[in-house]
This record gives structure tokens, sequence and C-alpha cells, in this order.
């Protein structure tokens, strides 16, 4: 699963990369950027999380306790959902420019444009939605690399679309024709990470049967969760429609003081894509194996797995982590302009991306931690907790990005936002720790206090480890600088991962240690 991850995220970098050289980041990548992001935002806040975080515990208990192994049970689930995607895709392509106006203050004419990218891309809802039903269903029976590797073909129906913008455009305002192409092909990549899935149900023997006997077939249950996440996510996506506006507003006022670079939606949102890749390859990737397992657990009432499980995922997964976060915020400069340097993109428009990455640096550590204790209390078929602990985070994300806009020059108005991200990002993993530990506690008396368990020991001396090895990182990346971005980054890595490995033994980074000596391992294997 990792390594379909890595290539997904390392095809991604030359998806992102291409997109810049073709539309940079001012006006016309913004427009793309919230008419490309709008089928995420739509899905999720109305579908998406709940598929995520109801389907395999669900999938899981009916196969345990169904006669047919749950085929029935999974069969009418799909139906419901693919029943609603559709509903909701029409809406959403219909409310396309009311949309548009809830998320954006452009002047007419990028409005315009928003819009018709808005229109092309909306359809990517039905695909996103489908993709993930498909994969949940794998994920359920034990199929987790399928779900990991088509994206990859996502990516690269994308780099081909806009390097045919590129050789054939000319590098002025877009026509009708061009937007219809990125927008289309933009949702033609995302039809093809759905259908791409269909090999690998039918290696998994999974036969699907539209059934609409949905009266007494125990559906209730998980549309109630579903419930509870759907406010989880209208939460989230209040706070990002407040970044939204606000990183767009900020781009539109750093354009009218004559600031270089782009410092608006299209720069933090390039950060952010870049800043969330770690998470993807190693966090979900170790959730997702995970999650059966602890649901799984979770149906037998056995808390001692669920512990063991979810300490397990939190130190594992901060071995790789708060490595990952040295790296991003110490060589923040030359990552942002090796995947970004291109065409359109230039070393300014880098410097407010490189800027932005700093700041969501230290909020990937917590963005992780808190990733693995939400999909937790989702094994215990508990989403209400986790959506009243969002609101901590929602909240406090929404106010400190309007004091961050509202305080700082544009220039660093969005480097401010994502700032505010990861403070209350740090904020929430710490609340959502203490309420999971005593549900735990409350099912199991032997549960250790929470600052004596192994996983916050493991994390404390992981961040302690960080201190130097950020510092070194930078120092050697300064050093190699008159070298190029490719050379800085080459000395900066190495650094990082030098301080981690020679500290691993003395603060007893145990999970460092397994993580150095099984790379060795593969290494001595290789003829």
């Amino acid at each position: 699963m990792a390594a379909g991850s890595v290539v997904s995220r390392a095809t991604g970098f030359v998806r992102s990369a291409v997109v810049a050289a073709a539309i940079g980041v001012g006006a016309v990548a913004d427009g793309y950027a919230v008419g490309n992001s709008l089928p995420t935002i739509v899905y999720m806040l109305l579908l998406g999380g709940a598929l995520n975080a109801v389907f395999v515990p669900e999938l899981v208990k009916a196969a345990k306790g169904h006669g047919d192994g749950g085929a029935a049970y999974t069969d009418r689930l799909l139906t419901v959902c693919v029943l609603a995607l559709l509903v909701l895709t029409a809406g959403a392509v219909w409310a396309a420019p009311v949309i548009i106006d809830a998320y954006t203050d452009y002047p007419p004419g990028q409005t315009a444009m928003t819009v018709a990218f808005a229109r092309y891309c909306l359809p990517q809802i039905f695909f996103l939605g489908l993709f993930t039903l498909l994969g949940q269903v794998l994920n359920a029976r034990g199929r987790f690399g399928a779900m990991m590797w088509t994206p990859v073909l996502n990516n690269v129906v994308v780099i081909a679309v806009f390097g045919l913008y590129l050789a054939t455009g000319d590098g002025g305002s877009l026509t009708a024709a061009e937007t219809a192409l990125l927008g289309w092909g933009t949702t033609a990549g995302i039809a093809v990470q759905a259908l791409a899935l269909a090999p690998a149900l039918r290696a998994a023997r999974f036969r699907y049967r539209p059934r609409f006997d949905w009266r007494g077939s125990g559906l209730t249950r998980p549309l109630r969760n579903a419930g509870w996440l759907v406010l989880l996510v209208l939460t989230n996506q209040a706070a990002y429609w407040v970044t939204t506006r606000l990183a767009t507003s900020a781009g539109l006022h750093a354009h009218a003081d004559g600031v270089d670079g782009g410092a608006g939606f299209s720069a933090y949102n390039n950060a952010y894509l870049l800043w969330a890749v770690p998470h993807g390859i190693i966090t979900v990737s170790l959730m997702t194996a995970l999650m059966p397992r602890m649901s799984a657990a979770a149906a037998d009432a056995d808390t001692a797995g669920i512990r063991r499980d979810v300490s397990y995922a939190l130190r594992n997964s901060a071995a790789a982590v708060v490595p990952a976060a040295c790296v991003l915020l110490a060589l923040a400069q030359p990552v942002m302009a090796l995947v970004f340097q291109y065409g359109a993109t230039d070393a300014d428009d880098v410097a407010v991306m490189a800027g932005t990455l700093m700041a969501f640096a230290p909020g990937l550590v917590a963005f992780s931690g808190q990733y693995v204790l939400s999909r937790t209390f989702y094994a215990l078929s508990d989403t209400r907790t986790p959506f009243l602990l969002n609101l901590v985070i929602a909240g406090l994300n929404a106010g400190l990005s309007v004091t961050a806009y509202l305080l700082l020059p544009a220039r660093w108005a969005v480097t401010g936002i994502a700032g505010a991200y990861s403070l209350a990002l740090w904020t929430g993993w710490a609340v959502t720790a203490l309420v999971l530990h005593r549900r735990l506690a409350a099912r199991d008396a032997r549960t250790p206090r929470a600052w004596r368990s192994a996983a916050v020991a493991a994390q404390a001396r992981l961040l302690l480890a960080a201190v130097p090895a950020t510092l070194l990182g930078y120092g050697a990346a300064r050093w190699a600088a008159p070298a190029g971005a490719a050379a800085a980054a080459a000395a900066g890595v190495p650094a990082i991962a030098a301080v981690f490995v020679l500290l691993a033994r003395p603060l007893r980074l145990a999970e460092v240690q397994g993580l150095v000596a099984g790379v060795a391992a593969r290494l001595r294997r290789r003829p």
C-alpha cells in the first residue's frame, strides 16, 4: 500500500508541476483550483466522510454476523449510496454559480471562468464516491493495494491533458475550448481512477446486484452514524469556506498592492497538497490496513486489542511522520522549487508557497495523530464523539485564520492562515487523546494513565530529536543552496535522517530503529 501511495504521490508531484507550469499561481490558477476543489468539498460535505468512516466497520460486522457473509447487506448499502451520489452530482452541477459565489468574491470575468471550471469538474463527485465505495468494499475484504495504485492513472491522465495544453496553448487568457479541455480532462482522471478498481473487485469475487429491499435490513444504524459524520464534515467545510474566502481575498489584495508572487488560494492549496503527502503515504496506509482488525476487535469487545492497535499506529506513523515534518520545515524552499518552479511559476511564487509550507509543517504530526484517534472512534461505531471534538479544531481554525487575515499584510496572510490550522490541529489532537483514553479506560480498568502510555513517550522522544534534526537539515540546505534546489534538498534530507538514526539508540526510538533495520535487511537481500 505504501509503495502504491509513494508512486501516486510522486506522479502527483509531476501533475502539480505540470499544472503550475501551464497556468501558474495567479488568477487563472485560482479559478481552476477553486473549481477543481468544489467536487471534493461538496462530496465530503454531504457524503464522503460518511462513506470513509462508516463503510468498513459496518461491512466487517455484517460479514461476521450474516449467514451470507454480508453480501446482501453490502448490495443494499451500495445501492443507497450510488443513488445518493447521482442526486448529489446533478444538484451540484445545477447549483454551480451559487456555490462559487459562496466561496469566492471574484470580479465578474473571473467568476464566469471559475463557474465554467466548476461545471466541468463537479461530475467528479459521482466518481469520487464510486471510488470510495468500491475501495472500502475491497478494504473490508483485505484487498488494500488497488485503492492506493489507481490514483496513479488519474495523475497520468491530468498530466497528459495539461501537457497537451502546454503544447498547443499560446500562454494567454484561456479560451472556452481550453477551459473545457482542462476541466473535462481533470474529471476524466477521476473517472479512470474509479473504474480501474473493477479488476480488483473481480479478483475478490465481488459481484454487485442492486437491491431496493431496504426495510428492516439494518441500514438504520449506519445511516444514523453517517448523519453525525455529515455534521462533522459540515463543520470542517465551514472552516474551509472561511479559509477559501480569506485566501482568495488575500490574493486579490496582494495583486492590487503589487506584491510579487501569487499570495492567494492557489499558493495555500499547493502548499497543503505537498504537506499532506507524508500523511497519505504513511498514516492513511497504516490505518487502512488496521481498520478492519480494529473494527473486528470492537465487535468482539476486545478493548485491549483496540488499545494495542492504537498505540502501534501512533508510534509507527510518528516514526516516519515526525522526520517528514522536519524535512518540510527545514527544506521548504528547495522542495517547493523542485516541485513547482517551472513555466509560469517563478521564484517569488515559490517563496510564498515555501513560507506557507513552513507554517503547515508542525501541524503534520498532530494531523496524523488526530487521524489515528478519529478512526479508532469510527471502529467503535461512534461518530458522534468525533463530531463534537472536531468542533474544537474547526472553530479554532476559523477564528485564528480570521485573526491572521486581519493582522498580517496581504503577502503573509496565507502563511498565517496555514499556521492557524497547525495550532488548531495540535489543540484538537490533545483534547481527542484525553477523551479516547477515558473511553478505553471505562471499558478496561487495566488501561494505563495517558501520560504513561508507550505512544505518548515515543512521541515525546521523537519531538526531542526533531529539534537538532531540523536545525542541521536547514544548515546543510543553506550550505548547498548556491548549487541549486536539488543540491540543497540532497544535502538537507540525509542530514535530517542521520540525526534521527544517530539518536535512535540513546533516545530509545524503537520504531526508528525498526524502520532502519527493515530497510537495511531489504538492501542486504538484493542481489
